[in-house]
Formats: C-alpha cells, sequence, structure tokens
C-alpha cells in the first residue's frame, strides 16, 4: 500500500514538474533581416530625390531647346542637329544623346519604383483607413493629383516620341526636318493634341511644384513660417516657368503666330 501510495506522489510530482518545465525548442532565434540603403524608405527617398533633380534639369534643358522655334527654322533644326552630333569626332555620332536617353531612361524608372514602392509602404504601416477623410495636402492633391497626373505624363511621353522623334503619328513623318515636324504636329486641325500637351504639362507642373516642396520638407527647411512662404512661392514659380515655357510654342502655332 505504501508503495502504491509513494509511486503516485511520484507521478504527480513528474507531472506538476513536466507542466512547468520550459518547453525545449529546436528553432534557432530570428534575427531581423539585413537590408541594404535602397531598402530603407530614406535611400529610396534619395532615390527618388536624385532622380528627380535630373528630370527636372532635363526638363529645364528641353524647355529652353523648344524655345528655339520662335527664332526660325534654322534656328531650331540646327540646335536638333547639334544635339545629334555633340562630341563629334571623338565620338560617332548620337553617342552623347544615346547616353543621355539611357540616363532619362533609367531615372525615369528608378524614380517611379521609388515612388511606388513608398506609397505601398506607407499603405501598410496604416492597414486600418481613417474614419473620417481628412481633407489635406497629403491625402488629396499628392494621392490623387500626383497618382494619376503621373500616369497622363507617361501616356504623354509615349506619344510624344512616336509625333516627334520618330513621326510616326506625325503628318509630316519621320523624314521631315524637326521645324517642320513640330509645326505640322499643333496645326489647327490637331487641337486635341495641343490640348493634350497642355494637359500634360500642367500635370507636370504640379509633379514638379510636389516634389520641390517636399524635397525643401525633407531638407528641414520649412520650419520657418517665413521661409516656408518664400520656398511655397519658390516652388510654384519654377514650375509656372515650366509650364509657361513649353505650352508657349504648341500655342503660338495652333494660333498661328509661328508658322
Amino acid at each position: 500500500m505504501t508503495a502504491t501510495v509513494d509511486h503516485n506522489v511520484d507521478s504527480a510530482s513528474a507531472d506538476r514538474g513536466s507542466a512547468t518545465a520550459p518547453v525545449p525548442t529546436h528553432s534557432s532565434p530570428r534575427t531581423p533581416a539585413r537590408r541594404g540603403l535602397l531598402g530603407t524608405s530614406a535611400g529610396r527617398k534619395a532615390v527618388m530625390a536624385v532622380t528627380g533633380a535630373v528630370l527636372v534639369l532635363f526638363l529645364i534643358a528641353h524647355m529652353l531647346g523648344n524655345l528655339k522655334i520662335f527664332l526660325g527654322a534654322d534656328s531650331f533644326n540646327h540646335y536638333a542637329e547639334w544635339l545629334r552630333t555633340v562630341g563629334s569626332p571623338a565620338l560617332p555620332n548620337r553617342t552623347v544623346l544615346t547616353i543621355t536617353e539611357i540616363v532619362l531612361v533609367v531615372c525615369v524608372v528608378l524614380h517611379m519604383w521609388a515612388a511606388v514602392s513608398l506609397a505601398r509602404r506607407a499603405a501598410k504601416a496604416r492597414p486600418v483607413k481613417y474614419a473620417a477623410k481628412r481633407k489635406s495636402q497629403a491625402n488629396g492633391y499628392a494621392t490623387h493629383t500626383m497618382r494619376y497626373g503621373g500616369v497622363i505624363i507617361v501616356l504623354f511621353v509615349i506619344w510624344h516620341l512616336l509625333d516627334m522623334t520618330f513621326g510616326t503619328v506625325n503628318p509630316e513623318g519621320g523624314d521631315a526636318t524637326p521645324y517642320a515636324r513640330m509645326i505640322a504636329g499643333f496645326q489647327p486641325d490637331r487641337w486635341w493634341v495641343a490640348l493634350f500637351y497642355l494637359v500634360a504639362m500642367v500635370m507636370v507642373g504640379f509633379h514638379l511644384r510636389h516634389g520641390l516642396w517636399s524635397a525643401f520638407q525633407t531638407l528641414g527647411l520649412t520650419r520657418r513660417p517665413r521661409v516656408r512662404s518664400t520656398l511655397q512661392t519658390t516652388a510654384v514659380a519654377v514650375s509656372a516657368v515650366l509650364v509657361i515655357g513649353f505650352v508657349s510654342a504648341p500655342v503660338c502655332i495652333l494660333i498661328g503666330v509661328v508658322k
């Protein structure tokens, strides 16, 4: 009888001990995955800033080149020829232009990748939407204008290349001079092309204005009210100058000022 009782006590003690004993594990502790610079939000914002700066410089140079249309056919065609022969005879024709085009394509792809990835990361960080819609610059302007404006800009770039660069959809064709293609592309019977151009350039202006303002905020330059107001004016002014500079030629061709 005693042996039975002792056996039961030992079994109970063993059960209590097994219940409170630590559970053995065979899995090693997880270590946080190492991420490079591009894997961080700061790195992707840096990619957006650098690629955006390159694209802004290109827009300024392209706008100045387009304004040569007001100097006449010879000046505009000479400028277009210079773009193809810059670096010659040290380099074959179109070498510098081709390198520039490759750099621009890479910048556009990286800029779009950084923008989309940052937007997805922000959405994952806040999976539950606000109960009430917040009418703010970030939610309204940035989300809708930047998103749909970006789509319009991409479509316009494709059309613009087919129209002015390759001449595929241009009435004068690809064998015509750049000046002739420019004039033919914005004739009154093609008013919808000029309208598309105008809408796309306005979207570029909105995109540039928001990008400049975001860059100022990232650099911490908008903390003082007076400086913030000046930077807001600067962002609007730079965007407006680019938009006006780009749309001036198509509008003047459309109304017959430039022939």
